[in-house]
């Protein structure tokens, strides 16, 4: 099978709710990061479309899963970020039911992208993501996105701290230094998502 074609990506839609999901079939690879960690950034450097993933800091953009379809049976999901918007816990009580449900009844995800930023990794958010995974059994990939704002050897340093890190978790997780302001680490990205695609 050919590899994928990611600049193809188009937007398919948005849930508020699991009811709203496509059918559980085909392959899906969910992509998820705090709201400063550069994740719509990452998502428009991986498909060479700078409008695919709009940077919006409104706090409603940030409660709806975003589906994009790379061809019929190959999907990205966008899913809600969290950290400096101000939303009540109502809504961070349905933002978390949403992604639990998500995480633990999709069939079809095989992996979860979860976008750092180098300069401050392994927050609340983060560790909670990769909990959940681990209790899923999901796959991870773990993207330290900005390494432009650092020097190559803070974030050499950075990378074998996280990786330390990973240690304690028995799923399959991996972790790469990336900037989606330059485009570094975009083809090991893909690899790593090529992967999971074509299994």
């Amino acid at each position: 099978m050919n590899k994928l074609n990611y600049q193809k990506a188009v937007f398919l839609l948005s849930i508020a709710n699991l009811s709203q999901l496509p059918p559980d079939e085909g392959i899906e690879v969910a992509i998820v990061g705090r709201s400063n960690s550069g994740k719509s950034s990452v998502l428009n450097q991986l498909t060479q479309n700078k409008g695919l993933a709009r940077v919006s800091k409104t706090p409603g953009r940030t409660q709806l899963i975003n589906l994009f379809a790379l061809d019929q049976n190959h999907r990205l999901a966008d899913l809600p970020g969290y950290g400096y918007a101000k939303v009540p816990p109502s809504v961070k009580k349905n933002w978390q039911a949403l992604l639990d449900g998500y995480l633990r009844s999709r069939e079809c995800l095989r992996g979860l992208i979860l976008v750092m930023d180098i300069r401050h990794p392994l927050k609340e958010f983060d560790r909670l993501m990769l909990e959940w995974c681990h209790q899923c059994d999901l796959s991870v990939h773990i993207l330290l996105n900005k390494c432009d704002k650092m020097t190559q050897s803070a974030a050499s340093k950075t990378l074998r701290e996280v990786k330390k890190a990973l240690t304690k978790y028995t799923n399959e997780m991996s972790v790469q230094i990336f900037s989606a302001m330059k485009g570094k680490g975009v083809k090991e990205l893909r690899g790593q998502m090529d992967n999971w695609f074509m299994e």
